[in-house]
């Protein structure tokens, strides 16, 4: 095995790993037996689906995949337990689809919504917030997949300021949420600055994204010094440091550009030494495939 295991982000550009969705509107005008058909049809195809997108990994040799926290719609919905039940009917399938990552050595790992705020000032968000990331956790192990960040649950530090509330609610989260629970720093609100004292707190990982360290910061480029002392820091709060992830993106215009590049053109030296990688580019397997491919070229 020669360098570091680069994550696939939840969809191909092309049609091999594709799921299935339905709109709220158009759910909300089914009746309820209805509504249990199609969530019943929707979930299935998109088990199968997952399925695939295990052999697909497998057959390239990717061994991270990022499942999309959108595979099984209405699921968190407040007040409507259809999705639920219907997850429980599947619980077989879906079992069987998580034991397909395992044997394949295939890492997943999931990314909820940006809406996702713990530390909202707003108690209706936090509430449903806690409900989303239940659902996702509920997936999570339906899947058999251990309480634990390799199978990590990653978020962003949420509302700006409110650090030291998300610190104190960790604690008390679920342990099928807590214990896969990961932070990552984004361009506004947390940098890895403010997200270390919460992780270091409570025990959890700080998932370390260069881009948008360099775009918050404004640096020149990824190859700052800073983004070498990052990647060591976060590290610090893995245990054990061999399963730290860092994500990895270029702007498009350059370094300051927050949209994501279609191919990967600057791949930090910072990243070296880490051993997972999740690839977000446009270009999805194509970004993956050419980074793979660099790595088995001989160096010198």
């Amino acid at each position: 095995m020669t360098g570091p295991a680069y994550g696939l982000v939840c969809l191909t550009v092309g049609p091999e790993v594709r799921f299935r969705t339905v709109t709220l509107s158009r759910y909300r005008a089914l009746a309820p037996a209805e509504r249990e058909a199609k969530l019943l049809d929707l979930y299935s195809d998109n088990i199968a689906r997952l399925r695939g997108a295990a052999a697909y990994c497998a057959a390239r040799g990717i061994r991270l995949y990022r499942m999309s926290s959108s595979l099984f719609p209405m699921l968190d919905l407040v007040g409507d337990d259809t999705g639920a039940a219907v997850l429980d009917r599947l619980a077989g399938p879906l079992r069987e689809a998580g034991a397909a990552f395992e044997a394949a050595g295939i890492r997943v790992l999931m990314h909820p919504e940006q809406f996702i705020v713990l530390n909202s000032e707003r108690p209706e968000v936090r509430a449903s917030s806690l409900h989303a990331l239940q659902s996702h956790a509920r997936v999570m192990d339906g899947l058999g997949l251990a309480r634990n960040t390799w199978n990590l649950l990653l978020l962003h530090g949420g509302k700006g300021g409110r650090g030291a509330e998300l610190q104190a609610l960790i604690p008390d989260l679920p342990d099928a949420v807590r214990l896969r629970l990961g932070l990552e720093n984004d361009e506004r609100a947390y940098g890895p600055q403010d997200l270390l004292p919460v992780c270091e707190a409570t025990g959890t990982p700080m998932v370390f994204d260069a881009h948008h360290h360099v775009v918050r910061e404004q640096l020149p480029d990824q190859e700052d010094p800073s983004v070498r002392e990052w990647v060591l820091t976060a590290r610090r709060t893995w245990s054990p440091p061999e399963w730290q992830v860092v994500h990895l993106s270029n702007g498009i215009d350059g370094p300051q550009d927050r949209r994501h590049s279609h191919l990967i053109t600057q791949l930090p030296s910072a990243y070296r030494d880490v051993p997972w990688i999740e690839v977000e580019a446009k270009g999805k397997e194509d970004a993956v495939a050419a980074l793979m491919r660099a790595d088995m070229q001989p160096k010198g």
